[in-house]
């Protein structure tokens, strides 16, 4: 009898063991498979994120994000930050032109937690200007929405190795080597040009923006970048604004300037300044030399100040020194157009972009 006991005992001992192994093998198995799901990422600010392995389903942080991230991963993308401006329509699939809007995850305070909760993205991607702010935003989205955020670095110059670093974040090295390649070939161009113009060589110019064009993109600021790069930038102010708008200032102030040529944005008084009579005191305005930049379906210069300002090299400098930038003005376009917005651009809207500044001057 003991010894059926003791073998009893023996076997419910065992038994237990068994359960006890198996269970530990699943839970770590369990855990391992966790584990392989996320991966380790610095970001540029220095922040480790955990970040899916597989990424899918993305949003920008803000318009500049979104811009960039157009081009290289589009069919990621689950929302935008803002609503593409009508201008878009004729450029951009409707499948992406009709994403959901979710707003500005920081700055202007208009986001949409209960769109985002719909979208589900497993990633917030924030590319631009690192702010001294940066570690502090990154976090507080992150925290707030409660999906990994990742901030990468971008300006101009540092554009194409934002690409490369999006590129295997995303699992899209090719495409973006192809996007990174075209920024760095850009750039040295441009500085080609620029070194053939000389530094006395440069246009003397002011960037008008503004309904009523009596705001300028001053000197030495974030958004006057380009123009500061290709032209003698005359608007050179003590309090510079960091804003997109520029700086405000008023007609007494453009005559001292008195610039060569006057470049107005988009939705400023470009059409009208000919017929104002304040205007036809400037050399520029009485000789013709004003000039509207294209847009579509972002502005060439800026506004989001990223990767739209690449065309917008090409287009100012063979406004500007034709004989140095021998560009073919439509081949060029298209070109970005299609490794920018993943579109056919025609000739017909490429005529349209520019016809109130290189068909100007070709007239």
């Amino acid at each position: 009898m003991k010894k059926r006991v003791i073998s009893m005992l023996l076997v419910v001992c065992l038994m237990v063991s068994i359960t006890a192994m198996t269970t530990a093998c699943n839970t770590s198995g369990a855990s391992a498979a966790a584990a392989s799901t996320t991966t380790s990422f610095t970001d540029s600010a220095g922040r480790q994120v955990e970040v899916p392995t597989k990424i899918s389903r993305i949003v920008p942080s803000g318009t500049m994000a979104q811009i960039a991230l157009f081009a290289l991963a589009p069919e990621m993308l689950v929302g935008v930050s803002s609503k593409w401006d009508p201008v878009a329509e004729q450029y951009i699939d409707s499948k992406y032109y009709n994403l959901p809007v979710l707003g500005q995850f920081y700055g202007k305070g208009d986001l949409n937690l209960e769109e985002i909760a719909k979208v589900d993205p497993q990633l917030i991607i924030d590319i631009g200007e690192s702010k001294s702010t940066i570690v502090e935003d990154m976090d507080g989205i992150q925290t707030q929405v409660g999906i990994p955020t990742v901030h990468i670095e971008a300006t101009m110059d540092t554009m194409a190795d934002a690409y490369r670093t999006m590129g295997k974040l995303l699992g899209k090295e090719k495409e973006a080597e192809e996007l990174a390649k075209y920024c760095e070939d850009v750039n040295s161009n441009t500085k080609i040009i620029m070194d053939k113009v000389g530094a006395t060589g440069k246009t003397n110019l002011v960037y008008c923006t503004g309904e009523d064009g009596l705001s300028v993109l001053a000197n030495g600021s974030f958004h006057s970048e380009i123009i500061d790069e290709v032209s003698n930038n005359m608007a050179v102010v003590t309090d510079i604004s960091s804003k997109g708008t520029g700086n405000p200032v008023d007609m007494e102030q453009l005559m001292q300037w008195d610039p060569d040529v006057i470049i107005f944005a988009p939705g400023s008084i470009y059409s009208t300044v000919a017929q104002n009579e304040a205007w036809q005191n400037l050399k520029a305005i009485k000789n013709g030399n004003y000039y509207e930049v294209p847009n579509g379906p972002y502005n060439w210069m800026g506004n989001p100040p990223t990767v739209n300002r690449f065309m917008g090299m090409i287009w100012i400098t063979q406004l500007l020194y034709p004989d140095k930038a021998q560009y073919d003005g439509y081949k060029e376009a298209a070109k970005y157009y299609k490794l920018f917005y993943h579109c056919d651009l025609t000739q017909d809207q490429y005529k349209a972009l520019v016809a109130n500044s290189l068909l100007k001057t070709a007239k």
